[in-house]
């Protein structure tokens, strides 16, 4: 399901990152839970077209590798690196089906991709395999559809985004469809958004400790840009959430 919705994304992926969500909510809640990641080496899972895997290099973090199942949104991350060459490698891979690598990492971060396993089994490898590329004590990092989002809520379309279900139960979550309104064409991503008790078996499951559910925030650069009353339908109810773990 993921590879063909986002082949046919490519570089126009990137244009998530301006709507108002992205820009000042997930972008800096995301990278603040991170941290400092000076020295460190971070593999980036479900990377996309290479933002955080970018985001991460220049912030300091020794290397970083970042994987994704769509051929084509590798090749926009590496049209990236030509164009500005930070030193990241990027290489098509399942995370369900992620070889052992040559050496272990000291950050996984995990940006819209335990969502898109088919079923418990599924998330259950897709955590194991996270866990042995780390060395013992990393951290992994996710964000994630809020598990118990309520649709009911106010509209985001003020923030640049409509979020809905489609009536579909998979094992591990409601399907939710996700449309970027974006000009002159919108996006839509088809998702699960699965049980909070669902990520936290798999990730205990795989060896993972330290389960720490983190709420998005809106930056300060976001409440100068738009004022406070602007936010409080998103942060009343907000559509995303963070976890952090330890390996």
């Amino acid at each position: 399901m993921s590879v063909q919705q986002y082949d046919g994304i490519g570089e126009a992926f990137e244009g998530f990152k301006s709507l108002p969500l992205m820009r000042y909510g997930e972008v800096p809640s995301f990278l603040g839970m991170v941290g400092d990641v000076r020295g460190k080496s971070v593999l980036d899972l479900a990377c996309g077209t290479g933002f955080y895997s970018r985001e991460l290099k220049r912030r300091g973090a020794a290397d970083v590798f970042g994987v994704d199942i769509s051929v084509e949104m590798i090749a926009a991350a590496r049209e990236f690196e030509r164009r500005e060459p930070l030193g990241v490698r990027y290489e098509v891979g399942d995370v369900t089906e992620l070889p052992p690598p040559a050496r272990r990492f000291d950050i996984a971060s995990a940006v819209q991709c335990l969502n898109y396993a088919e079923d418990i089994a599924a998330m259950e490898r897709m955590c194991r395999n996270i866990h042995r590329s780390l060395v013992p004590g990393g951290e992994l990092f996710v964000l994630a559809q809020k598990p118990d989002y309520r649709f009911d809520c106010a509209s985001l379309a003020d923030y640049g985004f409509r979020c809905e279900p489609t009536g579909e139960e998979r094992e591990t979550g409601p399907q939710v469809r996700v449309t970027a309104l974006l000009d002159p064409q919108p996006i839509s991503i088809v998702a699960t958004a699965p049980r909070r008790e669902v990520y936290e078996k798999c990730l205990r499951a795989a060896g993972f400790g330290e389960l720490e559910w983190v709420p998005l925030r809106v930056s300060d650069a976001g409440v100068r840009e738009f004022g406070a009353d602007f936010w409080a339908d998103l942060l009343a109810s907000p559509p995303l959430e963070m976890l952090r773990c330890r390996a």
